[in-house]
């Protein structure tokens, strides 16, 4: 009987033993460590991504003000270019080509009958005739090509606005009938410009060995003559 007892008082004292030394560990190890370890945790992440946030802002913006800066540069670039270029003066300084120019042909009745050809520019343009002598020809044949004269002349003529030059023309320097009627005359301010003027005659004329004076402010001098 006393075995019995002594065996039990014994179990007795090791299931206390034991339950007191794990309400020991759990005081030791839970609720103190978990509820440490969490919330430093929480507040690093949290830390970790403001920061993240706050230079990612700060990256974004450093962007936007470089976008700014450059695009303003580059608008300034260009108000800079256009400065350059007044506005109505496209074409100053350039040579004419006969597409820049207006021209109209009036005959006149001195020294037999000649083709007076007046140039004006265009609209909008202003150009220099470089050349003295205009090309001039009846047909496509070397014959109809107009021979320079030497009358007259001003190297370079400016044309703008109102301005205009005066070149004259005669279909025929010879006596008799002979030659070969034409009902045109095509005339460019060079040999090789690619865009010649066809202006038509008043009417008919005979032609051979025709002639052409420079260009002229002058009207007066402009009057094709054999010397």
């Amino acid at each position: 009987m006393r075995t019995r007892l002594a065996n039990r008082s014994a179990r007795l004292l090791l299931a206390a033993a034991a339950a007191t030394a794990l309400a020991a560990t759990t005081t030791a190890c839970g609720p103190e460590d978990n509820g440490a370890a969490a919330p430093a945790t929480s507040a690093s992440t949290s830390t970790d991504a403001s920061a993240d946030a706050s230079d990612g802002a700060e990256s974004g913006t450093g962007g936007t003000d470089s976008g700014a800066e450059d695009s303003g540069s580059e608008a300034g670039t260009g108000a800079d270019k256009d400065d350059g270029k007044g506005a109505g003066e496209g074409g100053v300084g350039q040579s004419c080509g006969t597409n820049d120019l207006d021209l109209t042909l009036t005959p006149k009745s001195q020294a037999g009958g000649y083709y007076q050809v007046t140039a004006k520019a265009k609209s909008g343009i202003t150009c220099y005739l470089d050349v003295n002598t205009p090309s001039v020809s009846f047909g496509s044949k070397p014959e109809g090509v107009a021979s320079p004269v030497g009358q007259g002349g001003e190297d370079p003529i400016k044309l703008s606005g109102s301005a205009v030059a005066y070149t004259g023309i005669s279909p025929k320097t010879t006596k008799g009938d002979a030659g070969v009627e034409f009902g045109n005359v095509i005339v460019s301010v060079t040999d090789e410009d690619p865009n010649p003027a066809d202006l038509a005659l008043p009417e008919p004329a005979v032609v051979e060995k025709p002639i052409v004076t420079n260009w002229s402010t002058n009207p007066g001098e402009t009057v094709p003559v054999i010397v």
